[in-house]
C-alpha cells in the first residue's frame, strides 16, 4: 500500500519548482518592465507592466525574420538528422556486422569535437561552395553534429525493440526495408520523437556557427539576432527579456505537446524489453 505524501514533500515540491521556473520568471518580469524600473527595482512584480519592449524587438529589428530563419534551420536539421540516424542506427543495432563498437565509439568521439576547433576548416568550405548566407550553410554543419548524438539515442531504442517481431515479419514476406518501415519505426517513434526534439533545440539555440557562417541581416537566426541589441554605449535589458521570452515559449509549448512521448521515449531507452 502506498503512503501518502506529507506536508513536507509539498513543501519541497514548491521550493523546487519556484528555484526552476524563477529564471523563466525574471525574464519575464524584465521584459514587461519599464526601462528606468529595471535599474531602480528589484522588486519580485512591477507596477506599471508595459509590452513596450516586445513592440520593439519586432519594430527595431527584423526579429520575425530571424525567428523563421530558425525555424526552417531547425525543422530541416531535424528531419535530415532523424532520417539519416534511424537507417544508421537500425543498422547498427539490428543487423551484425563487425565493428559495431568501434563505429559507436566514433561516432561518440565525433560529438564531443568543441566546434570552436572546426569553425575555420567549415568556414572555409562554405565560403569556396557559395554558401554562406544561404538555409544549408547551416543546415549541413548542424546535421553534422547532430547526427552522432541522434544514432547514439535511436541506437539504443532499436535495442530494446524485441528481434522476434522483425523476424516474424520477414517469415511473412517482408524485405527488411519493410519490416523496418512497418514494424521497427512505428515501435521506435516515441525515442524518435525525443531524440527529434533534442536535435530540434540544439539547431535553434546554436550560435557561433550562425554567427560566422551568416553574418548577413536577413540571413542571421535567433541566437544571433538577440546579440545584435546590445548597443555600443547601452544595453537594452527589456528589449533583450522580451526577445528570450518569444524565443524560449515555442520551445516550451513543443515540449508540453509532446510531453508524453518524450517521458515514453526517455523510459523505454532505460528498461530491458
Amino acid at each position: 500500500m502506498q503512503k501518502k505524501a506529507g506536508p513536507g514533500f509539498y513543501i519541497f515540491l514548491t521550493v523546487f519548482i519556484f528555484i526552476i521556473m524563477f529564471p523563466f520568471y525574471w525574464e519575464f518580469l524584465t521584459s514587461i518592465k519599464t526601462p528606468d524600473e529595471i535599474f531602480t527595482s528589484f522588486k519580485l512584480y512591477t507596477t506599471r507592466p508595459s509590452i513596450n519592449s516586445y513592440v520593439t524587438i519586432f519594430s527595431v529589428r527584423p526579429f520575425a525574420r530571424y525567428l523563421y530563419n530558425s525555424f526552417i534551420v531547425g525543422s530541416v536539421t531535424t528531419v535530415f538528422s532523424i532520417i539519416i540516424a534511424s537507417f544508421t542506427a537500425y543498422a547498427i543495432a539490428r543487423l551484425k556486422f563487425k565493428g559495431k563498437s568501434i563505429i559507436l565509439g566514433i561516432v561518440l568521439a565525433v560529438s564531443m569535437f568543441p566546434q570552436i576547433a572546426i569553425i575555420s576548416p567549415v568556414y572555409l568550405f562554405m565560403k569556396t561552395m557559395g554558401l554562406r548566407n544561404t538555409y544549408l550553410g547551416l543546415i549541413i554543419p548542424y546535421t553534422t553534429f547532430t547526427l552522432p548524438l541522434s544514432v547514439w539515442y535511436l541506437t539504443t531504442f532499436f535495442k530494446e525493440i524485441p528481434f522476434s517481431l522483425e523476424e516474424a515479419a520477414k517469415i511473412d514476406g517482408a524485405s527488411p526495408f519493410q519490416a523496418f518501415i512497418k514494424i521497427i519505426a512505428p515501435l521506435a517513434m516515441p525515442g524518435v520523437f525525443t531524440t527529434a526534439i533534442l536535435v530540434f533545440i540544439a539547431a535553434w539555440n546554436e550560435y557561433l556557427f550562425a554567427l560566422t557562417i551568416n553574418p548577413k541581416e536577413e540571413m542571421k537566426t535567433v541566437p544571433v539576432g538577440i546579440t545584435m541589441y546590445v548597443g555600443q554605449y547601452t544595453i537594452p535589458w527589456g528589449e533583450i527579456a522580451a526577445a528570450a521570452v518569444v524565443v524560449t515559449v515555442p520551445l516550451i509549448i513543443m515540449v508540453l505537446i509532446f510531453q508524453k512521448r518524450i517521458i515514453s521515449g526517455l523510459t523505454s531507452g532505460a528498461v530491458k524489453g
